[in-house]
Parts: C-alpha cells; structure tokens; sequence
C-alpha cells in the first residue's frame, strides 16, 4: 500500500470526522424516535403503530423499504402528526442541528412543508419562525459541544396541493431571516411541476433561490420541466437522468441532450443513494447512477434525504460509497466542495466554508497517516552495523 492510499482511503472515525455538506434532508423524515414518542404522549397522538422508541424506528425502516416512493411517503403521516405545535417544531429543529452536527456536517440546507404544521392552529409564519428558533437553538447547543454547524431552511410546498405561490411568498419574506430558498416535494406522477409556474415564475422575479424534487420516481420528462419550464437552480434527486446516459460495451459513454445539457450548465444533482434503493430509482449501492455520475464529472452531491426512514447519516451514505466504489478522502472533498458551490447563500460565504472549513478539514484528515505511522515506530530501535 502506497503513502498516498493510506493518506486518502478514510476510516470510518475519519467519514464521521470529516466536514460534510448537506443539501437535501427533510425536517420531518429526520425525527429521533424517542423524540416521537414523547410528542406523541404531550400532543395525545394514538396512532403510532409502537410505543417503545427502539421498535418504533425500526418499524418506520421496513414500513420505507417498500420499493415505492407513495409507500415511502405514507410513513410521514405519523412524524408530522406529533409536529402540530411551535414547542414540538422547536425541539424538532434544534435536535435535527445538533444531530447533522456530531456526524460532522457544517452545511445544512433543511426542508419542510409548512403547509403540513397547521393542524394545531399554527399560522404559516408562526411555523416558519418555530422552526427557524429551533434551528438556531441547535447550532449553539452543538457548538457548547465542539461542533459547528450553520442551518439555513429550505420551505416546500406539496405537488399535489394548491398553495406553492402562498409558500413561495413566505420564503421570500424570510429570505433573509434564516430561509435559504424554495422546493416542490411530493408524488412527481400525476404532479407535474409546471402545474405551479406561477410560484417559479414569481420567485425568478424576486431573484430568490428554488429546488424541485425531480427525476426520482418519475424519468426525464420531470427532469426537462423542472429545468426548462420552471428554470430551477438543482434537481432535488435527479437520479433518473441517467435514462439519458448510454454506455457501450466497449466503454463508450454517450451522453443525450438533456444530460449533456445538465453536466455542461453544472446543474446540480441532488443524489440520496440510500432512499433511492428504499424507493426503487437504484436497486443497490454498486448499480447506483452516482458511481458514472462522478467519473463524468457531473455536479453529484451526496444527501441523506430522510434519516429516520432510511436509517441513514451523512457519514453512512459515504461509508457505503467507500466500500463500493473506493472512494478516497479526495472523492469525500469532492462531493463536499460540490455541495458547498451549490449551496443557496452569498457566494462570498459559500467560498469561505470551502477555503476556511472544508478544505483545511480534509487536509488535516489526509495528513494523519504521517502520525500514526511516526506512533508505530517511535518505539523501535535502530540498531547500528
């Protein structure tokens, strides 16, 4: 083994130590399930399917291992059900922080429906700012514990309903009070995001910043019109896009119009492997699109999508991409730095958390091999001839 494999191929203790960038994580698929469980006892929420913390999160793992993206989706009746209240959504935010926090995430980008969080009697901006309390609660208590993270929110609006222009409105007026940027999320088929041009329309008149879920269990077309009708700054998944990439037998790779046009625009892709096996878009880690999609140097970035039902962490995702695919510290950069260019701040804070945070992080990571092989032969002796 040379120097510069020891240097590069990361341990587990050094993915969970290096600093990551998250750009696709959804508020209410990212619950502790002790969390659930003790809202669901204040709130007198009955229709949890277990009591018990440890068999719940297990329950809620199989419940999403369906194979389809509409089963997967049900599992969120019950996380959102215990979020009706600005105490519950409080807490929810901060423990989502300190959680991204001391697996080593020092970007976040989160989202949610506020839409979803009224039943209690919430106001839209009264969940907006719950949320936004709660976020800023856990990047302090993370930095009490000798970890740093910035959360910047992300509100969603559902496909299938019709208030997308409502939600685009409150993100703009938050826009500088913690919320970073709009999505659409939701069933893509039957949903098409055209159906909501007018909040696309609005929120590229106000020069503010949107994602849309696109190119996960719905193909290209829902990639094309997420980009071409709706002009979206990343595709939230877009897995699917690899429906236009051919690969010969001899190795050749063909890339089709719209893939060539997302690689050439560096649109960004916002890839959540383990979701994607939980909902049929990969059918395992190897045959992941992610593997092409970083050797033809796409704008690929790694995202968790929802923890609790994929039993996953930013430091899981690139686990299982280092045993498949032998990726290095430089590959773990790489995404970072990708996922840090297209995050929805200022540019100059963007090129800071690259030059300041994440590239002297990996540094340090890298270098570590010069110690721990000056620790194994510290003790030795030379003898002399």
């Amino acid at each position: 083994m040379t120097s510069q494999t020891i240097a590069n191929t990361p341990t587990p203790d050094q993915i969970h130590r290096a600093p990551k960038v998250l750009l696709h994580d959804h508020l209410d698929g990212g619950l502790r399930p002790a969390t659930i469980v003790d809202l669901a006892r204040e709130a007198g929420y009955s229709q949890l399917p277990e009591a018990d913390p440890e068999k719940l999160g297990v329950w809620f793992r199989e419940a999403a291992d369906s194979g389809s993206l509409e089963r997967y989706l049900e599992t969120f009746s019950h996380t959102v059900g215990v979020m009706q209240t600005r105490e519950a959504l409080v807490r929810v935010a901060a423990e989502c922080a300190e959680d991204l926090a001391e697996d080593g995430v020092v970007y976040a980008e989160v989202r949610y429906a506020p839409e979803q969080h009224l039943e209690g009697g919430l106001s839209l901006e009264e969940v907006v700012e719950a949320v936004n309390e709660g976020f800023r609660e856990g990047e302090r208590r993370a930095l009490g514990s000798g970890h740093r993270i910035r959360v910047g929110a992300l509100l969603t609006a559902m496909r299938h309903a019709a208030r997308a222009l409502e939600i685009a409105e409150l993100a703009n007026r938050y826009r500088d009070l913690g919320v970073v940027g709009f999505d659409i999320a939701g069933a893509e088929a039957g949903y098409p995001p055209t159906r909501h041009l007018d909040a696309f329309e609005y929120l590229k008149r106000e020069n503010n910043h949107f994602t849309i879920h696109a190119g996960e269990a719905f193909g290209l077309p829902s990639i094309w019109q997420a980009l071409q009708w709706c002009g979206a700054d990343r595709l939230g998944h877009g897995v699917r896009i690899i429906d236009d990439i051919q690969v010969h037998e001899d190795g050749r790779v063909e890339l089709g119009r719209l893939a060539s046009y997302v690689r050439d625009k560096r649109i960004p892709l916002e890839l959540c492997p383990s979701s994607n096996l939980q909902t049929g878009a990969a059918s395992s880690y190897a045959e992941h699109p992610i593997g092409l999609l970083r050797r033809l140097h796409f704008r690929a970035t790694v995202n968790t999508d929802n923890r609790l039902m994929s039993h996953t962490s930013m430091s899981r995702e690139f686990e299982h991409l280092v045993e498949v695919f032998g990726y290095t510290l430089d590959d773990m950069q790489w995404f970072s730095v990708n996922a840090m260019k297209s995050a929805f701040i200022p540019f100059d804070e963007r090129l800071a958390m690259i030059n300041d945070v994440i590239k002297p992080g990996y540094a340090e990571l890298k270098s570590e091999w010069l110690f721990r092989q000056t620790a194994s032969t510290s003790g030795s002796v030379v003898s002399e001839s």
